[in-house]
Order: structure tokens, then C-alpha cells, then sequence
């Protein structure tokens, strides 16, 4: 795992959105974490942490 990756993890359970959003930008993934994260802050972090790891 790089710092690089790290970071956007550390941000990703802090503020999932950010994290996404560093690495895709506003695509896709960014819209779904957001939506997922005003739904509920877990289910935000579960899916930052699937995409920027998986």
C-alpha cells in the first residue's frame, strides 16, 4: 500500500466522499459514496474503503 493510498483512507473514514473524490473525481463512484453517506456515514465508509482498496 503506497502513502498515497493510505491517505485517501485515512480521508475516506473521516469524510468518505473526499477520499473517492480524490481518486475518481466526480465520476460515478463520487455520486454513489455521496449518496451513500448522507444515507448513513457507515455505509459511506464501507463503500470508499471497497473501491479505493478493492
Amino acid at each position: 500500500m503506497s502513502s498515497h493510498t493510505l491517505i485517501e483512507v485515512i480521508l475516506a473514514i473521516l469524510l468518505p466522499p473526499l477520499g473517492v473524490f480524490l481518486r475518481f473525481g466526480c465520476q460515478v463512484e463520487f455520486w454513489i459514496c455521496l449518496l451513500l453517506t448522507i444515507l448513513g456515514y457507515i455505509p459511506g465508509i464501507i463503500y470508499a474503503l471497497y473501491v479505493l482498496v478493492g
